[in-house]
């Protein structure tokens, strides 16, 4: 299956300019032969808002207006996408992406890891587990920006059967390092493709850095973009080398597994409870 991601500007609180856009470059992806388009974190809201009001003013529920405007284009293209917007769920409030096919909503993803900037410093924290779903023949999985630092979103997500990992992000200043360095990296140690498409543009005084990133699973960079451009980044996914985790480099010399080879009995500490306040916790606790 081939796949794009599209690198793009957005303009903080304007969703009918960004959907308008988004639409705009779902054909043109579609017509370089995409059946999944990827879009940027929050590419139908923005991302820097001052307050958790202001996110609210521009979330949706799930399966929202905007969300069946596009569900509606994807039917008429046949094809599928990932959109990062702001999701309202009651009282509370999400970064949110969703996977979105000619039939309707195919998959749902809240952002689990929060850093303390833009509307992440009023957003609750991801409530569902890390899942998977099928585009085609091809198992994706979903994470959102900051997630990508950590290792184990990317492992459970492998480990449920994901083909490729889909990151909707807002890189800003001081991510350099992210693409293609870790995104790279998470290709390699989970042998699956790993898309991580940021914007680019400004809001409220930050400007985004580009550098969107396809990547191979043997960790190679398949595509990528300028800090600057707009740009539809493309690459072929094949599930023949993502679903066979044996690595044969000189049959019975030299084999390995990252998978089969794991000793999970050496990671409790991965899961006992940190101790450490947050910078959301300690900016609260000291207001």
């Amino acid at each position: 299956m081939k796949i794009a991601g599209v690198q793009m500007d957005v303009q903080l609180g304007a969703p009918r300019h960004n959907l308008a856009r988004i639409r705009e470059k779902l054909r043109e992806a579609a017509s370089l032969g995409a059946r999944l388009i990827i879009f940027p974190e929050c590419a139908l809201t923005g991302y820097c808002f001052d307050s958790r009001l202001q996110g609210m003013q521009f979330a949706e529920p799930r399966n929202g207006p905007l969300q069946q405007e596009l569900i509606e284009t994807c039917h008429e293209l046949n094809v599928c996408c990932i959109v990062g917007l702001l999701e309202r769920d009651a009282e509370r409030l999400f970064n949110a992406a969703v996977l979105l096919g000619p039939t309707g909503v195919l998959g749902w993803y809240r952002k689990v890891h929060l850093p303390y900037v833009g509307v992440d410093r009023f957003t609750d924290y991801g409530d569902r587990p890390f899942a998977v779903d099928a585009v085609n023949d091809v198992t994706i999985g979903m994470n959102i920006c900051y997630d990508a630092a950590f290792p184990e979103a990317a492992r459970i997500l492998a480990l449920r059967g994901a083909d490729m990992i889909a990151l909707p992000t807002n890189w800003p200043p001081g991510a350099e390092c992210m693409a293609p360095a870790v995104i790279s990296t998470r290709a390699l140690e989970n042998k699956i493709y790993y898309a991580a498409i940021n914007r680019i543009g400004t809001e409220n005084d930050v400007t985004f850095i580009g550098r969107s990133c396809i990547c191979g699973p043997d960790g190679s960079l398949l595509d990528s973009a300028s800090p600057t451009e707009e740009k539809i980044l493309l690459a072929d996914v094949d599930i023949t080398q993502t679903r066979e985790k044996r690595i044969i480099r000189r049959k019975d010399l030299h084999e390995i597994d990252r998978f089969a080879d794991r000793r999970p009995e050496f990671y409790t500490p991965l899961t006992e409870p940190h101790h450490l306040p947050t910078p959301r916790e300690r900016l609260q606790g000291h207001s």
